[in-house]
């Protein structure tokens, strides 16, 4: 069974309760169809057992299959730099099939985001190596697809698709 490598850390994207006993981590791509259709559950979880679940987000664009990937996670992680990761992140995903360079410019705007400030931290060399440094994390947890999820540590390969699915291995996690 593959592990999470690295483990979680403060410099990771995270919501939930960061005390909750359960950490379920997302290698994900903004693109990718399959994570577009994880996102809801993952909020649907997020909502019902919130208290219970850490949840943490880190980038895998798969650039030669979906080319807006990595200008998503580039514009997340240039919007984190203005407190707004979530909202950018959620905002990608829920528009993820108009994704283009305008559309994300046209997201931070409307996330109130200093257009400039986000212009310069979007083409930022500490951006890049931020969402490199995720999947250099993912390929060393032998993530080679997406969305990819490890609860406490474990590769989740019980996950189907279904909210159900994602449930069962949430709230039984393997020790």
């Amino acid at each position: 069974m593959s592990k999470l490598n690295p483990a979680v850390t403060v410099k990771d994207h995270q919501s939930g309760n960061t005390k909750a006993g359960v950490i379920l981590v997302e290698y994900g791509d903004y693109q990718c169809p399959y994570c577009g259709r994880a996102y809801p559950l993952i909020k649907k979880l997020l909502k019902e057992k919130g208290e219970q679940v850490h949840f943490v987000f880190r980038n895998f664009p798969l650039q030669e299959i979906h080319p807006m990937a990595l200008s998503a996670a580039l514009a997340a992680e240039a919007s984190a730099m203005q407190h707004k990761f979530w909202e950018m992140h959620d905002m990608i995903f829920e528009n993820q099939k108009e994704l283009s360079l305008g559309a994300l410019l046209k997201f931070s705007k409307d996330l109130g985001l200093d257009e400039q400030r986000f212009g310069r931290d979007w083409q930022s060399e500490s951006t890049l190596s931020r969402v490199e440094a995720d999947f250099e994390s993912g390929l060393h947890s032998g993530v080679n697809g997406t969305p990819t999820f490890f609860v406490n540590g474990n590769r989740l390969n019980t996950y189907d698709e279904t909210y159900a699915s994602l449930l069962q291995a949430v709230m039984t996690p393997a020790l």
